[in-house]
């Protein structure tokens, strides 16, 4: 269920260092490398799975589980007062890691009107 060259494999394994934000049985939640607002972290299945296409009613506990957390995790990462969910799927939604992941992203202040990441 993990795949050996990916790199967010690799973080579950404990083969990269993260600095998490969370952990339990089925997610991983950690900061962002390249953060882009004040609050940026990310949270991922620790099963792989490549992406929303890959994804299906078999992996609707974990979705769950994600989506579930993120308002908890973002609120404790001092995202008091809204945050924005972002999932990237495949090359043209700009998806850089090939392990379904999704970005929490909030701050003090709103956010722009997207992730400032360019092709």
């Amino acid at each position: 269920m993990h795949k050996p060259d990916c790199l967010f494999c690799r973080i579950v394994r404990g083969e990269i260092p993260a600095r998490k934000v969370y952990e339990d049985d089925e997610i991983l939640a950690f900061h962002d490398i390249h953060p882009q607002a004040p609050v940026h972290f990310l949270i991922i299945p620790k099963i792989h799975v490549e992406n929303l296409y890959d994804a299906d009613l078999a992996h609707q506990q974990v979705l769950g589980r994600m989506l579930g957390r993120a308002g908890q995790l973002a609120r404790e990462q001092g995202a008091t007062d809204g945050f924005r969910v972002v999932v990237n799927n495949g090359r043209v939604g700009r998806q850089e890691v090939y392990h379904l992941h999704i970005h929490v992203l909030g701050g003090p202040q709103p956010l722009g009107s997207g992730m400032n990441r360019q092709p």
